[in-house]
């Protein structure tokens, strides 16, 4: 059970107070001294128990601001300022402490001045933060400005703490020398009660040293970073009992604060790991989409197939490395997936295949295989390959499909979607430009180039024939008799006819022969690298087929029909703009009409 030592000394001074009346009112002043020199060391300890706690919830409203201005959680604005206001209490709490003290009070009042001028350091990002302007919040904290000022606070708080820490350990020293001074005086005035005296005061003494000395030792180890240092619950008197547990208290407040300032900077590291990889993330990101945008502009400057398919093959494997794959697009009867372009050493269906043989064109969204076994597999892939397959869609139809020989994972996904979003675009662009160059080249009616397109190439191949010394020959033909059609069934009976003639005309010259409807019934076929005479034979096996067409037309047969050619060759005394080219086919074709029709006449010029 607990005694006070005050009630030590007055029991004992019962035993001998006849005796020792003068000593025992000596030892009762330096009973009362050394209580008061005892509660001197608790008042610095709760000095520097309340110094600590101000630092620490200044140090807690920092991480609230990184964490707000990281993480931009309200939740961490919430904390700062409740941080904030515990550090104010707690600091005012040591200036009020401190007014037994002149020194250490203006100590005090410079470390909260200081301590009040950070908090308003600290508040400014945390304002630019909760106004959306995180980015001069961060150049805010970056500028050092808060360091420096709560370095300076920790250096005058430390210089506060030793301090008082020795104020502390000298009231400590002073507690001691009073008790020691009391041990002579009961010593040189308890002769008459001898060794009752003495055995009285030696437990007096040990009741007090002992706690004493473990207190300070439990100080001392935790002065040198021994957290877990407590004092002991037996401590043989209410006034150490007291003292122990302000001190435990202390103690257990203080290894709080350090943990939650351990935490608070380790929820910051993952913070900023968490930004690094982010800010890693979106610089790969731009990387990819400046790659992007340069492969878009190219691919809508692009004006062949061959172009587009060259643009992609440069380009895909920067985005998509390590990533084979082929571009299928459709055809123009949509009935079969044929490719474009393939990188990476894919090997692509030259074939093509339909579009019912993907998966991923059936379901209108990526499919893949990344295990053998784990899905089904596309009719176009072979059994156990690993791939993936994401459809190309523009304006809710799909246009294509994008097949690549490996796993999709992580950014490659993201990549992927922007680089199909890219393709599908240049796709359509690309086949609206060709759409609409085939319209301003081509004949509505017949489908066969306009006359338009003709003379622009048969510039173009004159120039060529110039160059080469290659020979050059033009035929001009029309349908014989063509109004007898307009007249007896009208102008779409006519256009039956011309239709007709000039789905035969295309199927029997060559490929690289140009058909060109010059107007009405007139036709003009420029053929690069033909003679009249070589010509000759080739038109006469077109105006055999053509005689013996039988036309029909909306059920009704239309009868047959017949053309005249003539044929001229361009030679270097010619004009360059073929004008005079035409001119002799044209005088050809006269020839021939005069002569009957039904045949072909090769221009005198050509002869």
């Amino acid at each position: 059970m607990f005694a006070s030592i005050s009630g030590r000394i007055a029991g004992l001074g019962l035993v001998v107070l006849l005796a020792l009346a003068s000593l025992a009112g000596l030892l009762v002043d330096a009973s009362r001294q050394t209580t008061d020199s005892f509660r001197w060391v608790a008042h610095s300890a709760a000095v520097i128990d309340a110094t600590q706690e101000a630092l620490d919830h200044l140090r807690g409203a920092e991480s609230g601001q990184r964490g707000f201005i990281v993480t931009r959680e309200p939740a961490y604005a919430r904390s700062f300022e409740a941080s904030l206001r515990k550090s104010a209490v707690a600091i005012a709490r040591v200036v009020a402490l401190t007014r037994d003290n002149p020194t250490q009070h203006a100590r005090a009042g410079e470390l909260a001045g200081l301590m009040a001028r950070r908090a308003t350091t600290l508040r400014v990002p945390l304002d630019l933060g909760q106004r959306g302007d995180f980015a001069a919040a961060v150049r805010t904290i970056q500028s050092g400005h808060g360091r420096e000022l709560m370095d300076a606070v920790n250096v005058r708080a430390e210089t506060f703490l030793d301090e008082e820490r020795m104020f502390q350990k000298e009231r400590g020293r002073a507690a001691e020398q009073r008790v020691t001074r009391g041990e002579r005086l009961a010593l040189f005035g308890a002769t008459i009660v001898g060794l009752i005296v003495v055995a009285g005061f030696a437990l007096l003494v040990r009741s007090i040293r002992q706690p004493l000395d473990t207190i300070l030792l439990a100080m001392t180890s935790l002065g040198h970073g021994v957290r877990g240092a407590r004092v002991g619950a037996r401590m043989g008197s209410i006034e150490f009992r007291r003292l122990a547990r302000g001190y435990n208290d202390m103690a257990d407040r203080l290894e709080h604060a350090i943990d939650e300032q351990e935490q608070s900077e380790q929820h910051l590291q993952g913070a900023n790991a968490e930004l690094l990889r982010k800010t890693a993330t979106l610089q790969e990101r731009g990387e990819a989409i400046e790659i992007l945008g340069g492969m878009a502009h190219r691919m809508q400057a692009a004006r062949t197939d061959e172009e587009l398919a060259a643009i992609i093959r440069a380009f895909v494997p920067r985005i998509m490395p390590d990533l084979p794959g082929t571009l299928y697009a459709h055809n123009n009867s949509r009935n079969l997936l044929l490719p474009i372009a393939d990188w990476g050493g894919a090997t692509p269906l030259s074939g093509g295949f339909a579009p019912d043989q993907c998966w991923a064109l059936r379901l209108g969204q990526s499919h893949f295989v990344s295990a053998p076994g784990s899905d089904i597999v596309c009719g176009h892939a072979h059994e156990g390959e690993v791939y993936h397959c994401e459809p190309l869609l523009a304006g809710g139809e799909v246009i294509g499909v994008l097949s690549l020989g490996g796993r999709v994972e992580g950014e490659a996904r993201f990549h992927l979607t922007v680089l199909t979003e890219n393709i599908s675009s240049a796709l359509v662009n690309h086949r609206l430009q060709r759409s609409l160059r085939e319209q301003t080249i081509r004949d509505p009616l017949t489908g066969l180039f306009n006359r338009r397109y003709m003379e622009e190439a048969l510039t173009l191949e004159i120039a060529r024939a110039s160059r080469s010394g290659n020979p050059l020959s033009l035929v001009m033909c029309d349908v014989d008799h063509f109004k007898r059609f307009n007249d007896e069934f009208g102008h779409d009976g006519g256009d039956a006819v011309l239709q007709a003639v000039a789905a035969e005309m295309r199927s029997r010259f060559r490929d690289g022969d140009v058909v060109c409807r010059y107007g009405g019934e007139e036709f003009t076929i420029i053929a690069p690298g033909t003679n009249a005479e070589t010509l000759l034979h080739r038109v006469e096996i077109v105006r055999q087929a053509i005689s013996e067409l039988n036309i029909a037309q909306n059920g009704r047969t239309l009868g047959s029909t017949s053309m005249s050619f003539g044929i001229a060759t361009w030679d270097p005394t010619m004009a360059r703009d073929g004008s005079t080219l035409v001119r002799a086919a044209d005088s050809a074709l006269y020839d021939a009409k005069r002569s009957g029709r039904n045949r072909t006449v090769v221009s005198r010029r050509s002869a």
